[in-house]
């Protein structure tokens, strides 16, 4: 999956947040400490890990593929995949009001953490909070 691609996925799944560009995604793919998880024509993951933490920076599926469990199934690779360069934990935010993410995440064992008020910024120029989640990855 291209960089470009990844940006226009990216744009897709979050129309009310800052697209990140396909410059931005092929930068990524230049940091020895991030990977991403693709699931081929439908969406992909992007994490970084530091030591034993793996933290999710963005997990993207088209809209029109959304709701067919690709998320949870690309959610399961990504945590596979960080098991594999020594990840023991997983650390991510989500919008507070990104109900189906957040839904998806509680499914697969991430418990609140902690949050940060006012945090995302919309285009419609409101604000909404990161509600920070982790997870243990020893089940992974």
């Amino acid at each position: 999956m291209t960089p470009q691609t990844m940006a226009e996925i990216y744009a897709e799944a979050f129309p009310t947040s800052r697209p990140w560009t396909a410059e931005e995604f092929a930068d990524f793919g230049t940091n020895r400490l991030c990977f991403f998880t693709i699931l081929p024509d439908f969406g992909f993951a992007l994490g970084q890990v530091i030591e034993d933490e793996v933290e999710l920076l963005t997990i993207a599926i088209r809209p029109e593929n959304q709701g067919q469990g690709l998320g949870g199934k690309l959610l399961d690779q990504f945590h596979q995949d960080a098991v594999s360069r020594g990840a023991k934990m997983i650390l991510l935010e989500v919008a507070e009001d990104n109900i189906s993410a957040r839904a998806l995440y509680q499914r697969s064992g991430y418990s609140e953490s902690g949050r940060r008020k006012g945090y995302y910024k919309r285009s419609d120029s409101s604000v909404t909070d990161a509600v920070l989640m982790r997870r243990s990855l020893s089940e992974a």
